[in-house]
């Protein structure tokens, strides 16, 4: 394997429990029509998550207002001082450079993913890529690690991918990588069979990569 690349939300933080929280108490009880499934939304780019609930139940806000509340959601209670980092994610990063390239691919979009890497100490990193950065739809279609694997250099199957929802796993497998679904409390439900093997919590996730990249 030549890189190993990390979904940020529900992998690398724990953010999943607030947007959870924020699709229980606004999304699914004012903002949206009918009774739509969370794992249908989680781990999709937020404005193709309002594209989606509108098309396939219908919606009461506009989008703009729609984009908005996510944005200052994300801002003020997700990612400043919310979310925590998984456990020993910053050791595995520097164990990972040594051998691989390492990157995030997030549906988030950038302005998220760089409150997070610049509290968290995350870099330096080979690739940094949200959905909202390709021509293309985001996952669960494969055009987002189709693009990473080709920013890289590197055909899609010599790529570990490390994702926690349905969306993801698909978008990972559809695209050749070799995915490894990352089980949390959060995401005991969550159908993983896309992926080519599960990892239950941290230290499993670690043992997993090192296996495959050939750690020490």
């Amino acid at each position: 394997m030549d890189a190993v690349l990390f979904d940020m939300d529900g992998v690398l933080v724990d953010s999943e429990r607030f947007w959870h929280a924020f699709e229980d108490e606004w999304v699914f009880a004012e903002a949206t029509l009918g009774t739509p499934t969370r794992a249908e939304i989680t781990g999709r780019n937020y404005r193709e998550i309002y594209d989606y609930l509108t098309e396939t139940y219908g919606t009461t806000v506009s989008k703009e207002e729609f984009v908005r509340r996510y944005d200052e959601y994300a801002m003020d209670v997700v990612y400043g001082d919310g979310v925590v980092l998984m456990d020993g994610a910053t050791e595995l990063f520097d164990a990972l450079r040594e051998r691989v390239r390492v990157g995030i691919v997030s549906s988030a979009p950038q302005p998220w993913i760089t409150v997070v890497r610049d509290r968290f100490g995350l870099d330096p990193l080979d690739l940094v890529l949200s959905a909202e950065d390709i021509d293309g739809p985001g996952k669960p279609e494969p055009d987002v690690y189709e693009h990473a694997a080709a920013e890289l250099g590197v055909a899609p199957g010599e790529c570990v991918v490390v994702e926690d929802s349905y969306n993801g796993v698909l978008a990972a497998s559809r695209a050749g990588a070799y995915t490894v679904a990352y089980r949390t409390p959060q995401n005991e439900d969550v159908d993983h069979s896309a992926a080519d093997e599960v990892a239950e919590g941290p230290e499993e996730l670690r043992a997993t990569l090192a296996r495959l990249v050939g750690l020490e």
